[in-house]
């Protein structure tokens, strides 16, 4: 029959194991000490924030055939609407980030658009006319612009970019108004040169040129 092993070896080994059990103990109840109620509660997720790249931004049609042309009419004015509002409200003079951002929205625009035909109509146009982001008035003058295109192509009347803020209220009066009412109330006598109030928004006259 084999030896037993000697007492002091069964001890010894008892004693290491005590060890590890103490070791091991210590540093998983640190972690846990480590460990917010939060973190407990709501454990931290990863980013799932979609990035807008160029295959988004210029990707296929989605939406399939509208049929309903009464529904695909009251579509377009209301798209129409909300397009030039958008142009005539952007900043005069946008940062890098929001002329990208108003560019991706365009593309993006073309894209989700629940008239399938009329979105891939209006994404040509998109390749041919690429959109115009720099200002305001150019984004305006190149909304107008495409919107004639479109107009054009369905034998509709041609807008006077000039005076499409009369189709369109972009509700920039009001703005005018209080700029106007506040650079009152700072001077009542502003001086020479300097400007009283906020200069109503224009649509330029000429869109981009039809080669471009």
């Amino acid at each position: 029959m084999p030896r037993a092993p000697p007492p002091f070896m069964i001890v010894l080994a008892t004693v290491a194991l005590f060890i590890l059990y103490i070791v091991w103990t210590r540093d998983h109840d640190r972690s846990v000490a480590h460990l917010s109620h939060a973190d407990i509660l709501m454990p931290k997720q990863e980013d799932t924030t979609p990035k807008v790249t160029p295959g988004i931004q210029h990707g296929d049609v989605i939406m399939g055939k509208l049929g309903n042309e009464t529904l695909k009419a009251e579509l377009g004015r209301a798209a129409w609407k909300l397009f030039h509002t958008t142009m005539a409200r952007f900043p005069d003079k946008p940062t890098q980030d929001e002329s990208d951002a108003l560019r991706s929205y365009i593309h993006l625009f073309a894209r989700l658009y629940p008239c399938g035909e009329c979105a891939e109509h209006f994404q040509q146009i998109l390749k041919k006319y690429p959109p115009q982001t720099s200002t305001r008035s150019s984004a305006a003058a190149w909304a107008c612009f495409v919107h004639n295109e479109v107009n054009e192509s369905k034998g509709k009347p041609i807008f006077d970019c000039s005076n499409i803020g009369d189709f369109y209220d972009c509700g920039c009066a009001e703005d005018e108004k209080e700029a106007m009412s506040t650079a009152g109330s700072r001077s009542k006598e502003p001086a020479e040169g300097d400007d009283a109030h906020t200069e109503p928004i224009e649509i330029e006259r000429e869109g981009p040129t039809r080669g471009g």
